[in-house]
């Protein structure tokens, strides 16, 4: 891709030689450039640009590969001139930190913030900030309230809770005692998807949420808090799970005190997967793909380089059931064991899901 601002100084001088009507067609693609400007980015602004991954925690093996598509699109954009640094930081899990790491991106005058919120609001004054200083915001996965944001990319969270919802009454026969977990309180993701589920489960009050819980998106303590939960709750139908290392863990919790598995949902995390078809569990799971924050970065390069990307792009969930399940434990060798299986991606899909209305 050509630089941006080289691109207009040889198209002014070509439009320059050509008259009247010429000029009434830059004056065109200007006001094309302004829109997309007006989305946080100003300033002289050229390639190779600086971006910054504001990630909220890495522990998580979700984040970890998520990273992994970030790094490895910085480097794509490496070889074709657009990016020169990638400034990584990591806020273990705290919003306020997370604050902080932003306000240093701002400082130092990156060109390109790429975040994950560790919460809805708190973020809303730094990110807007950055938008205001000219700095192009992706906001991706756990979203920030604010519309003072370059982009904002996600699948819908709402959709993800319904759909898994509707699937569990479909098991049950819209009848039966049920466990939700959900992931951390006050994520935007997590949020999401239980606001998704609650009007389905109001729609059918034969279902009953004996109790929920929320934990961070990892196996152990996923297990550990089922765990508790079935020492408590001797009759369970169902486990909503919300969240891909929630389902294993609690798939082992059931396992490790000798209970009959029971219909669960979930994500796409290998090990959930292979539980799974090894038990013969009833199951059914989405996919919130880890290239997301590839896609990220080369939304905000897109908008650097004078591209109008849109202000939300919306990424479709699959669905994993048994007739696609074989398809992911297919390539389950190419992902940690402890990790995700995500889809493949590449610059086509990317401008295609950028190109969407």
């Amino acid at each position: 891709m050509k630089n941006f601002e080289n691109g207009i100084s040889a198209s002014l001088r070509r439009h320059l030689l050509a008259g009247a009507a010429a000029a009434a067609a830059l004056l065109v693609f200007s006001a094309g450039t302004a829109s997309a400007a007006a989305n946080c980015i100003k300033g002289d602004r050229k390639a190779p640009y600086t971006i910054g991954w504001a990630n909220i925690y890495s522990v998580p093996t979700w984040m970890k590969q998520t990273e992994g598509t970030i790094t490895a699109e910085v480097e794509e954009l490496k070889k074709a001139g657009l990016v020169k640094d990638l400034m990584i930081t990591d806020a273990q899990g705290n919003a306020q930190t997370q604050i902080q790491h932003i306000q240093s991106m701002i400082d130092a005058n990156v060109d390109a913030i790429v975040v994950i919120a560790g919460s809805s609001n708190a973020l809303d004054r730094v990110i807007s900030d950055a938008c205001d200083k000219g700095i192009a915001v992706v906001n991706f996965d756990s979203l920030v309230n604010t519309d003072k944001v370059t982009a904002k990319i996600n699948t819908d969270s709402n959709e993800w809770g319904a759909t898994a919802a509707k699937w569990m009454v479909s098991q049950l026969g819209g009848k039966g005692k049920i466990i939700i977990m959900n992931g951390p309180a006050g994520i935007s993701v997590s949020d999401d998807r239980r606001k998704g589920a609650q009007p389905v489960l109001d729609a059918n009050p034969g279902l009953q949420v004996i109790t929920e819980t929320n934990t961070e998106y990892n196996v152990a303590p996923a297990q550990e808090a089922m765990t508790s939960l079935l020492f408590a709750n001797p009759e369970i139908d169902g486990v909503l799970s919300l969240g891909g290392a929630l389902s294993a863990g609690s798939v082992l919790a059931f396992e490790r005190q000798g209970r009959d598995q029971v219909p669960t949902t979930g994500e796409n995390a290998r090990q959930f997967l292979e539980l799974w078809k090894e038990k013969g569990l009833k199951g059914w799971a989405t996919m919130q793909p880890n290239w997301l924050g590839a896609l990220s970065v080369y939304t905000a390069v897109q908008a650097l380089e004078g591209k109008d990307v849109p202000a939300f792009v919306k990424v479709p969930l699959p669905v994993i059931d048994d007739s696609t399940i074989g398809s992911y434990l297919a390539r389950a060798d190419k992902f940690p064991a402890d990790g995700y299986i995500y889809s493949d991606y590449d610059k086509a899909l990317f401008d295609k899901l950028l190109a969407a209305k």
